[in-house]
């Protein structure tokens, strides 16, 4: 008796051991998904973005797990078939319910932005807008995510989105320590100006220096628990497409005939558009200029004039609103001087990139790079670009002088401050656009999942305390029978 009594009060201090909390053992917290379309008023994205649920001072550590073009045009597009934008992202979102896991897609915040070709449809037919978003919230909320609505973006809501991304890819906000094993602020950090360019509209965002700071226009964001106050402004019908319209726009009402001279299309390289087609966009409505031809087909010929290219593109502008003030683009419109180094992308990037303008070049060697392609003839430049868009192709002059005009004259970049601005489509794995800036601010609004703890245990006392348990009843009940 006296054994059997020993034996089971050693199995009860042997449980009681196991059960004392050796350690606490923190799980890795789980990954949050979030899906953002991007549409745009040429084309629509997708983007699908995973964070740790343990997010670094209120904002999540998001990086970017797909990208997803949507064929067909912008959603814009459908005004008349809305139906059909909404079917336009069933693809992608497929695409998409392939990378997030099944067991985690009823919590994946979707959202849709979109951006200047839906706020142009917007100003002329603001019904059709509303079908085509209710179109596209319709097919998203057939999917297994927690759709969070379909709504259009302000142009200053996509300026400082974009900015957001730059200087998230950049580290200018948080970086990883390996010495702290944490995520810090840098020292003494760049901060970068951001420059987007789409086919509506354009928008300049970055933070002014000192004094400047108490600018009207200047928006206030915080992101991992430091704030920050940023100038941003855009300017619709200053995309790309919108410039392209305005302009060939502009020759016929000058010339008034049915066969224009355009200055910035390759020699030899015709045109023919229809006069109802300026009626599509605001941006070109009849009453400004007027048109007096009817609705007729105009013929747009080529004379690859650079020159004359530069000059018809800077009659698009209103500088004489500005008059000598400094802190002027165009218009009217104030702006502090832009200072610091900027990214350039979107538009911007792909127009540069196809005239293999890279950063580090002068900009006389830019300007001379621009002019030599602009007086090559329309059959020379077809044979030596087989593979551009025979639509796109003739347009790179045009786009090209747009975009110097616009950033020597309206944004006020000059022969020091060329160098500063790079052009980019990348930082690092993911795509620079609003998407991911957007969903950084968004993580702000989710809240962050506590860390899941559990008692650790040594798996040996375990062993003992089952062994001695188990040894102790046999040994109990043999006494009990004797």
């Amino acid at each position: 008796t006296a054994i059997v009594g020993a034996l089971m009060a050693l199995s009860i201090i042997a449980l009681v051991l196991s059960l004392v909390k050796i350690d606490d053992v923190t799980l890795p917290p789980m990954v949050k998904y979030g899906l953002v379309f991007d549409a745009g008023s040429s084309h629509t994205s997708l983007f699908v973005y995973e964070w740790d649920s343990d997010k670094e001072n209120d904002t999540g550590v998001v990086s970017q797990t797909l990208s997803c073009d949507v064929q067909g045009q912008g959603i814009s597009s459908y005004a008349n078939d809305p139906p059909k934008a909404g079917d336009s992202l069933r693809a992608c979102l497929d695409k998409a319910l392939k990378v997030i896991p099944a067991a985690r897609q009823k919590d994946v915040p979707a959202y849709l932005g979109a951006t200047a070709g839906m706020r142009l449809l917007r100003e002329q037919n603001s019904s059709a807008a509303e079908r085509v978003l209710a179109a596209v919230a319709q097919t998203m909320r057939e999917y297994p995510v927690a759709f969070k609505g379909a709504r259009i973006l302000t142009g200053e809501e996509e300026g400082a989105y974009g900015w957001i991304t730059i200087n998230y890819l950049l580290d200018s906000f948080t970086k990883y320590s390996p010495r702290a094993h944490t995520w810090v602020r840098p020292e003494a950090a760049n901060i970068f100006g951001a420059l987007d360019l789409g086919g509506a509209s354009t928008q300049i965002s970055f933070m002014p220096q000192g004094s400047e700071m108490n600018w009207k226009e200047v928006s206030k964001l915080t992101l991992y628990g430091y704030n920050y106050n940023i100038y941003t402004q855009s300017y619709l019908c200053y995309g790309q497409d919108e410039v392209l319209r305005r302009l060939a726009k502009e020759l016929i009402v000058v010339r008034g005939e049915l066969g224009v001279h355009h200055p910035c299309y390759p020699k030899d390289y015709r045109e023919t558009i229809s006069l109802s087609s300026f009626l599509t966009s605001p941006c070109t409505s009849p009453s400004d200029p007027p048109l007096t031809l009817g609705d007729r087909e105009v013929t747009l010929e080529g004379r690859g004039n650079a020159s004359g290219c530069l000059a018809a593109i800077r009659k698009l502008f209103n500088f004489s609103a500005c008059g000598q003030r400094q802190d002027c683009t165009f218009g009217g419109v104030s702006q502090p001087p832009a200072r610091g180094l900027f990214i350039a992308f979107s538009a911007f990037y792909y127009n540069f990139r196809f005239l293999n303008l890279t950063q580090g070049q002068t900009l006389p060697t830019v300007r001379g790079t621009i002019e030599r392609f602009c007086t090559r003839t329309w059959e020379d430049l077809s044979s030596s670009y087989p593979e551009e868009n025979p639509e796109r192709l003739p347009k790179y002059c045009t786009n090209a002088n747009y975009i110097l005009t616009l950033l020597l004259h309206a944004y006020r970049f000059n022969e020091s401050s060329w160098n500063n601005i790079s052009f980019r489509r990348k930082a690092g794995s993911a795509d620079i656009g609003w998407t991911l800036g957007y969903m950084l601010n968004l993580t702000n609004m989710i809240p962050a999942e506590v860390p899941v703890q559990v008692k650790g245990h040594v798996p040996s006392l375990w062993a003992a305390a089952v062994t001695f348990l188990i040894l102790s009843l046999a040994l109990g009940l043999a006494a009990l029978l004797l």
